[in-house]
């Protein structure tokens, strides 16, 4: 319940001869400043979390930089070499005293009790929280980090890491942020310093100096934001002085909704168009005006500010506002109101805006007033008009950018109108404007239908606008307060693709390929993960060693035809491919890059399954539908393998090689035949399962057969793959042979390639990262069993493996980019 703040002028009347409107007759009914939960606090708590465990990392792995950083700190130490002659211990004590004691002192003279007494808590379990990680080091970490560690003032154990730096940095960090109180400020300059002249005398360790203070930093940020921080934004008599700023006399001033908030990260009202997190008052000026007042704290903004950067983070190519402060928060509204205002359209009525110290005000007139929508009881025509006031908007520019149900209201006429453009631009490009009209189509098109929908944007937009919309209409254009709708459902943005699409022709509607929005979709996951795999494939199976030993040893102009073999395997492959691609689609350089790209994916996914992946995907960015890219995918990989086994065949009969015979184990084939069959069996026993199977997968299975068998009934273009596929398989086995060349080992290339097809096939059966371990280990065994010193064929090996696969990666790594800056991949 609201109470007067505590200002015996600010509820009195007017005193005898007083001017109206002064300070000192204001009604003033506010609640005094509270604690806040500042959602910074945990960000900057993950953050140093996250530093911490960097800097373990670096002190493990890039043991030289920490190193290094140590010996120029132990070379400072002899410009003050007066000061190491203090004993460290009581260095670090007379450190704890003065900071704890100056700060506390300012927090009880300032009657800050909670903060004191949580300060100290803080402090305790800053030592608890490092002893705790010191044996967790001590006792999993490796002998690397912890001598990386732990320095003369420290012992394995719960003492690894020094602990007063921890209980320091958690008693300031609860204590408030620095710019609070000049005695924590200081604090942390003289801890900063203490920890220097620690670090220069060796008594601690730089990694292990950093790692305690960000243990600290973490405890004390979340005792922070357990217990709140006070508030720095204007409450009161401040509110009455800044609306004095900006013309107004105020006579009384009411806050609203006092509780209201209080459970909510992101609460917003219609009474000041959506300002999220603001505080609301009713203003009543010396003449009976009745005004709206807004008040925005910085505390309280930053969780629409990780909102609006979370948005950045999450849209690619799309344009997001990230106001960092409360004042270009509420100067960007205001300037986003007057300019819809100024268009015609209805809007609520800005007055004006003021700011304060750390909060910004913004200032409304009470009438009109608008009231929530009821949208299960708008009609077609409101639908319509709604649509109509969003083009008026984006034909000069302006987007709304959050299209919600909480967006739509009405005045007290019944006028329909949107709301909430604190979020939206100006100046707008064609992504937001669409994104815009996107957001309303599904919004709509959740509570009333697809159709229904469709048709009022056919009236109000036109076809050729929802035509060009269709690459838009997918998951990361639509609010989450949409998806939480009863009506929204996984197909429904499907359904409204189609349902558009069918307004276009149908060349014009294969054509349209949805644009990339999200970061975070199927595509960037795969990147990333195919990167994370890479990184820990090349960390933890390259043996450099090994690898530099065998190369030093090989003849470098062999070494230089095994890469040449390497390259001309990519022209095969790529020959193969372009052959059942129409001349028109037809990208040699593009087709040459794909197939060095899939070098870059087989470190991370089994032979075969990446290119099969890169291919599939190159396919559709030329142009082929999916059912057509998969057929002509499947086709190059038959081909390929007939070529291989026929190769195979010749070769075998031609030499005499019964190596093949028994390739297969019988009774392994026939585990693997009955246990499909049975499965199928089953399945398609299940009334539910048989329909969904013979609804929705048999056609699209006949389509895709029906394709596949057009595609290899063209007699010059499986010519053609057969070709490539040939020039691929001896390129790989000739490489082998150079390799071996490399190392003064003569065989025939014939017999070599024979050897080598089978036991890479069966190397690359295995399913780890592009046959990884696996095929090293089939080729050496296969080629030491026919005779080639154990010596020689594990060198060849390495150095095929390394023009074969280690060069690819980073090679890979650029024709994926160049792909990607295409938009081939």
């Amino acid at each position: 319940m609201s109470r007067p703040v505590a200002n015996p002028d600010a509820t009195q009347p007017t005193a005898p001869g007083a001017a109206p409107g002064t300070a000192s007759d204001v009604l003033i009914a506010d609640n005094a400043p509270k604690r806040t939960h500042v959602t910074a606090d945990l960000l900057h708590a993950a953050f140093a979390l996250l530093a911490g465990a960097l800097v373990l990392v670096f002190a493990l792995y890039l043991r030289g930089i920490t190193t290094g950083v140590e010996s120029d700190a132990h070379t400072a130490a002899k410009a003050v070499e007066w000061l190491l002659d203090l004993p460290a211990s009581l260095l670090q004590q007379l450190v704890v005293l003065i900071v704890v004691g100056m700060v506390l002192i300012q927090l009880i003279v300032n009657r800050e009790w909670l903060q004191s007494a949580c300060s100290v808590g803080s402090l305790l379990l800053g030592f608890a929280a490092v002893w705790g990680a010191s044996a967790l080091i001590s006792q999993y970490g490796s002998p690397m980090l912890i001598s990386s560690v732990q320095s003369a003032g420290t012992e394995s154990g719960p003492w690894l890491l020094p602990d007063f730096y921890a209980a320091i940095a958690a008693f300031l960090t609860t204590a408030g942020p620095r710019r609070t109180r000049s005695s924590i400020k200081w604090g942390w300059n003289i801890l900063i310093i203490g920890a220097v002249l620690l670090i220069i005398s060796s008594w601690n360790s730089v990694t292990g100096v950093i790692v305690s203070i960000c243990i600290g930093r973490v405890v004390g940020l979340c005792a922070r934001f357990a217990i709140g921080t006070q508030s720095t934004g204007i409450w009161g008599m401040q509110v009455v002085h800044a609306l004095q700023s900006i013309g107004l006399h105020p006579r009384e001033l009411r806050r609203r909704h006092l509780d209201e908030a209080a459970d909510h990260v992101l609460y917003a009202t219609l009474e000041d168009d959506m300002v999220e997190n603001s505080r609301i008052y009713e203003l009543r000026d010396e003449d009976g005006t009745p005004y709206v007042v807004s008040v925005l704290d910085n505390q309280r903004h930053f969780a629409g500010y990780l909102n609006q950067i979370w948005q950045l983070i999450r849209l690619s190519g799309v344009a997001v506002r990230h106001d960092r402060s409360a004042i270009s928060a509420n100067h960007h509204h205001y300037a986003m109101m007057l300019g819809v205002h100024d268009l015609g359209l209805t809007t609520l009525r800005p007055y004006g805006v003021a700011d304060s110290s750390e909060s910004s005000v913004l200032v409304l007139h009470e009438s009109p007033k608008a009231t929530p929508c009821d949208v299960q009881g708008m009609t077609d025509a409101d639908m319509r008009h709604l649509m109509r006031y969003i083009n008026t908007a984006h034909r000069r520019g302006f987007t709304h950018r959050n299209i919600t149900q909480n967006a739509l209201a009405r005045l007290d006429d019944g006028t329909l109108f949107l709301c909430g453009w604190q979020n939206g631009d100006y100046a707008s490009g064609s992504t937001n404007v669409a994104l815009d009209k996107v957001e309303l189509l599904s919004l709509f098109a959740t509570v009333f239908g697809v159709e229904r929908t469709v048709a009022a944007a056919r009236e109000a937009w036109g076809d050729a606008t929802l035509i060009n919309l269709i690459p838009f209409v997918q998951k990361a254009a639509v609010p989450a307060a949409t998806r939480a709708l009863p009506g929204w459902d996984k197909t429904l943005l499907e359904q409204l693709r189609k349902t558009m699409s069918a307004l276009a022709p149908e060349e014009v509607s294969e054509s349209l390929e949805q644009v990339t929005l999200s970061r975070f979709n199927a595509r960037s996951f795969f990147a990333i993960t195919l990167l994370v795999i890479a990184v820990g494939v090349v960390l933890t199976q390259m043996k450099p060693n090994e690898m530099i030993k065998a190369a030093r040893d090989a003849n470098i102009w062999m070494m230089l035809l095994v890469m040449g073999f390497s390259f001309l395997a990519w022209v095969g492959s790529a020959v193969s491919l372009g052959g059942f691609m129409n001349a028109g689609r037809r990208n040699s350089l593009g087709l040459l890059c794909s197939q060095m790209a899939a070098g870059f994916t087989a470190v991370s996914m089994p032979a075969g399954i990446g290119p099969a992946f890169v291919n599939l995907q190159f396919l559709r960015k030329s142009g082929y539908r999916s059912t057509v890219a998969t057929a002509i995918m499947s086709a190059v990989w038959a081909v390929q393998a007939a070529v291989t086994v026929v190769l195979l065949l010749v070769i075998g009969i031609v030499n005499g090689r019964s190596t093949l015979s028994g390739m297969i184990p019988t009774n392994m084939l026939i585990f693997v035949v009955a246990g499909v069959a049975l499965i199928v069996s089953v399945a398609m026993a299940i009334p539910p399962v048989r329909k969904k199977v013979t609804d929705k997968y048999l056609p699209i299975a006949k389509a895709y057969a029906r394709s596949l068998l057009e595609t290899l009934t063209q007699p010059k273009e499986v010519a053609i793959c057969a070709a490539g596929g040939l020039l691929l398989n001896l390129a790989t086995g000739f490489g082998f042979w150079a390799a071996l060349l490399a190392f003064g080992y003569h065989t025939n290339p014939i017999e070599t390639t024979f050897i080598f097809l089978l036991a890479n096939t069966l190397g690359s059966a295995v399913p780890t990262p592009g046959g990884l371990g696996a095929v090293e280990a089939a080729l050496s065994v296969a080629f030491t069993a026919v005779g080639v010193p154990s010596t020689i064929a594990i060198s060849a090996t390495l150095v095929y493996r390394i023009a074969f696969y280690w060069l690819r990666i980073p090679i890979g790594a650029l024709a994926m980019k160049w792909l990607d800056r295409h938009n081939l991949i």
